[in-house]
């Protein structure tokens, strides 16, 4: 993904037109965002963590190692949707927009780190 720049922003933040493309990257919509106010180019929920996943890490900081781990095989075996992903992200700026209050410890990040190490 040459020439490709992402980066996270929370739902709830307010738009910039330095967003890019804006693509929510998680599988329930934000809770209390309008659709008109997300201003979305996309919602990518095939490529968030499963339904499974995100109830058992539940945001607790002490399973967030674990987490990243099979995050990251959820999107090994999810190769066509992370494809159609990159595809969508490549040569632009791209937002992966979350719900997450944690900034720093969410599948957006996770999933930003994933691409970064497949270009």
């Amino acid at each position: 993904m040459p020439d490709t720049k992402i980066k996270l922003k929370r739902a709830y933040e307010s738009t910039s037109v330095d967003d890019g493309v804006r693509i929510l990257v998680e599988r329930l919509w934000p809770r209390g965002v309008s659709k008109a106010n997300a201003r979305l180019d996309h919602w990518a929920k095939e490529v968030a963590p499963s339904p499974e996943l995100r109830v058992w890490f539940g945001h607790h900081p002490p399973r967030w190692r674990q987490f990243q781990v099979r995050y990251r095989k959820e999107l090994e075996a999810n190769r066509s949707a992370v494809n159609a992903l990159r595809e969508r992200c490549a040569g632009q700026t791209v937002t992966f927009v979350f719900a997450a209050k944690d900034e720093h410890r969410n599948g957006a990040v996770v999933l930003k780190k994933f691409l970064g190490e497949r270009i």
